[in-house]
């Protein structure tokens, strides 16, 4: 369906609180989401007649959310997964619904709780592989990955870095400038849930995570919801606030292969998204003002610069250092302080912060220019990617 997205906007945006919030369900956070995406938009939740949902680590939220919220007539109805992908996937699937007429009105929305008091972070991404006999029945390299200890997603993201940095010669300090740059973002967001300055001294000087990848190289774990609300471009005018139009989606997936000559964790299905929702966007990287791209490690940020275009592969490295990403650099990105330093609710993070960004919303951390909005999905380990191309301008068919 190219070009579906043209007639599509967000109109509406629901962001509860946000990190060490405890007591609520998933599925209470997702709700009241929905509730304030339809306010925003200066909607009824009767307005709605799509509702897409997605869950996060802990998975408890489904399709009975539309009962939760009285929802009793929708045409559209659907529990969506495709990991970090997800968000970028369901405004992709609501664009397409609308332009389909088969719905009007979708919300989009995710929502999760991981975190739990007197547990670490890290608890919540424990792995089941660890149980004693979780091995007994795994075959080829699911069974090399737990006899290994390669059983969570920081030490198979280390292998992709340090694969990167054998290939192509970069470092730690250059993967420090990235999280260095979104932190300066994030001391400006009064939603992030990391304020205080961070240099490259002290990325370094954090612990060990999985070699390469220190500690503030690793995103956060959060509990909390997002929701957007969208709708057709020619009824968003007529709404409560400012429309950010869809110009372009795409989405690509590669499940890994994890042998002798493979690109795994050098190339990613990045490269395949973006340049498809630049396509049916008619633009290129040069065209991009805001880069909203999805950070569950630096490394993250770093390869999908490469696929999208921005450098050439290899040349990751040099194109973050020197202040490129932080406030004032050349390219403006991840400006609510991303995964790393703000919230971490999968793609709804960099889809949230696009909206604003677009919306001009930003206040301090406001972009000089918004007129184009990339925004990145990532799920797996590198291996499922969804991009949209967003701006406050309806872009006119060619």
């Amino acid at each position: 369906m190219t070009g579906a997205g043209l007639n599509s906007a967000i109109v509406g945006l629901g962001l509860t609180e946000m990190g060490k919030v405890y007591g609520r369900s998933s599925t209470s956070l997702a709700a009241e989401a929905v509730r304030l995406a339809v306010a925003d938009a200066g909607l009824g939740l009767g307005d709605l007649d799509g509702l897409l949902v997605s869950a996060g680590v802990k998975q408890d939220v489904n399709v009975n959310l539309a009962a939760v919220l009285g929802l009793h007539d929708l045409a559209v109805l659907n529990q969506v997964n495709a990991y970090g992908a997800t968000a970028g996937v369901m405004v992709a699937q609501a664009a397409q619904a609308i332009a389909a007429g088969a719905a009007t009105t979708v919300a989009c929305v995710f929502a999760d709780t991981p975190l739990k008091q007197k547990q670490s972070a890290g608890a919540a991404w424990g792995s089941g592989a660890k149980r004693p006999g979780a091995a007994r029945n795994l075959r080829g390299m699911a069974g090399w990955s737990v006899n290994s200890g390669a059983t969570n997603p920081n030490i198979l993201y280390a292998l992709c870095a340090r694969r990167h940095m054998e290939r192509y010669g970069t470092t730690s300090e250059q993967l420090a400038e990235i999280a260095v740059a979104q932190r300066a973002w994030a001391v400006q967001n009064p939603l992030a849930q990391m304020r205080e300055p961070l240099t490259v001294a002290d990325h370094q000087a954090s612990r060990w995570i999985a070699d390469p990848l220190h500690l503030l190289d690793c995103c956060l774990v959060s509990n909390g919801a997002v929701a957007v609300v969208v709708t057709a471009a020619d009824r968003a005018a007529s709404l409560a606030r400012p429309p950010v139009h869809v110009w372009g989606f795409g989405q690509a997936h590669a499940p890994r292969r994890m042998h002798a000559g493979s690109d795994w964790g050098l190339v990613t299905p990045a490269g395949r998204s973006g340049p498809a929702a630049m396509r049916m966007a008619g633009i290129g990287v040069d065209d991009v003002d805001v880069a909203e791209l999805y950070d569950c490690y630096t490394y993250t940020v770093l390869v999908t610069l490469e696929d999208y275009g921005f450098c050439a592969k290899g040349e990751g490295g040099a194109f973050v250092s020197d202040g490129r990403l932080a406030p004032g650099g050349k390219l403006a990105c991840n400006t609510g302080g991303g995964q790393l330093s703000s919230y971490y609710m999968w793609g709804f993070t960099p889809l949230s912060e696009a909206v604003i960004q677009a919306r001009g919303d930003g206040g301090a951390r406001q972009a000089p220019r918004n007129d184009v909005v990339l925004v990145s999905g990532n799920g797996g380990i590198l291996e499922h990617h969804s991009t949209l191309v967003l701006s406050p301008h309806e872009r006119k068919a060619s």
